[in-house]
């Protein structure tokens, strides 16, 4: 558990050396989270930096190891002694299906499920770094993500590392405009994320910031609306690629350098990797279609399971048409050019009145009003409908018009002349934030507990 600084990548090197199987977990973990990491996954060791160890200590004595790194911690192992040490050992030889990392989610709905992926998926990182972030050995890579997200294998370590990149570290505070200054100081050249992020780069003044180095920007984890898009495309003159992927299944679904870029998509699948959509009737299809993202597999990029759960593993895995398919829980719609577009959770689709509504739709219709920063939608049950739409949303100026029943108004007739009217929220409710897991997700089961029906 380490914070975005080299020794994350030395560390972790070492454990794969080691046939060790690493556990990358972020540093906003309680010691509640902790513990549920270190029980269900049995971990023998654990790296981290001095601040961090009061986290682990009820687990020092049932260890093997503990290394601090950053001062010397009673009970723990100096990271600063390993300088003394040996620097040869001989590095364990791991067969392709061996467990070789493993991830855990972020728990939206549930406990975390911890995904264990094998050696094999150490070289399909690379795929993402070769097609969506185009890296070659003169590129400076910058990904903001924190260490614990699987992402982080495409764009901080085997990634950069198979194209023979050079990656950036700044553990410093989130700053909009200090952004930009570290593009330009380093000369970054790929820079990736979240959408949350952009949200707040796209509003800095960069008047004066030589951008001209950076070939284009990447974004994944949460979907980017198409205004984000449009004003950072806008504003930088650099292209952002939006993609998929899951943790089970890494980067999936991707806009690619060179490729022409439709506002709102997800883009297409990975060279090699089968996709499918799995309609409401239970039967496969494809482009023109609409339903779950389904994966076929054998794929490189797949994880091995869940650790200790079987019957989530098989879970997860349905046989169709003679052959086995991962079901990633997503909807998605496919276009005829094969472009995926984003629509929600299968959990979280909308029914109303016999129409299915996705809430990132919606959402995609609200963010485009100059009130609103950010907003979440969720079905509520309604006697006569079935469900209507309800949105909660987040101000530009925080604290005013919650109140305000004519913006209401002026939010749902916007919706309406964004998309097809019988989406729009029929409810609107003003917050100061959104519930999110600690990998920045919205969590709408709890904005639905948070309404009576």
């Amino acid at each position: 558990m380490l914070p975005r600084i080299p020794e994350w990548q030395i560390c972790l090197t070492a454990c794969l050396k080691l046939g060790a199987v690493p556990i990358p977990c972020i540093t906003m973990l309680t010691e509640k989270d902790v513990a549920f990491r270190m029980d269900h996954s049995g971990a023998a060791a654990v790296i981290t930096t001095s601040a961090e160890t009061a986290k682990f200590q009820t687990y020092l004595p049932t260890i093997k190891a503990g290394l601090a790194i950053g001062g010397a911690v009673a009970g723990w192992t100096d990271y600063g002694l390993i300088s003394d040490q040996n620097k040869k050992f001989e590095c364990c030889d791991l067969g392709l299906e061996e467990p070789a990392i493993m991830y855990y989610t972020s728990g939206s709905t549930g406990d975390p499920k911890g995904v264990c992926h094998p050696t094999r998926s150490l070289y399909a990182w690379r795929y993402s770094a070769v097609h969506w972030l185009s890296l070659e050995p003169s590129d400076i890579m910058w990904c903001t993500a924190d260490t614990g997200w699987s992402k982080t294998g495409t764009s901080i370590l085997f990634g950069p590392w198979s194209q023979g990149s050079t990656v950036l570290f700044y553990d410093g505070p989130f700053e909009p405009r200090r952004r930009f200054e570290l593009i330009e100081r380093y000369r970054v050249s790929v820079f990736c994320a979240a959408a949350t992020e952009l949200r707040q780069l796209i509003k800095q003044d960069i008047s004066g910031i030589d951008l001209s180095h950076l070939k284009h920007a990447v974004s994944a984890g949460e979907s980017v609306n198409p205004e984000i898009i449009e004003s950072w495309t806008t504003q930088t003159g650099v292209p952002l690629l939006d993609g998929y992927g899951q943790t089970e299944i890494l980067m999936t679904v991707l806009n690619y350098p060179g490729m022409p870029v439709k506002p709102g998509s997800m883009g297409r699948p990975l060279p090699g990797i089968d996709t499918g959509v799995l309609r409401t009737d239970g039967t496969l299809g494809g482009r023109g279609d609409q339903g779950e993202l389904m994966i076929r597999l054998p794929s490189p990029q797949m994880m091995l399971g869940y650790w200790n759960d079987p019957q989530r593993s098989a879970k997860a895995i349905v046989t169709l048409n003679g052959s086995d398919w991962f079901k990633t829980g997503d909807n998605v719609r496919q276009d005829t050019d094969g472009y995926f577009f984003y629509i929600g959770r299968t959990d979280d689709i909308i029914s109303s009145a016999g129409y299915r509504i996705g809430p990132q739709e919606v959402e995609n219709a609200l963010i485009t009003h100059p009130a609103v920063q950010e907003s979440a939608v969720v079905g509520l049950p309604d006697p006569e409908r079935g469900e209507i739409v309800k949105a909660f949303v987040v101000l530009t100026q925080p604290g005013s018009q919650r109140t305000d029943s004519a913006l209401v108004t002026e939010l749902q007739t916007h919706v309406k002349r964004t998309t097809a009217p019988y989406k729009y929220p029929r409810a609107i409710e003003f917050v100061d934030e959104l519930p999110k897991t600690v990998s920045g997700k919205i969590q709408r089961n709890l904005l639905r507990q948070s309404t009576p029906s």
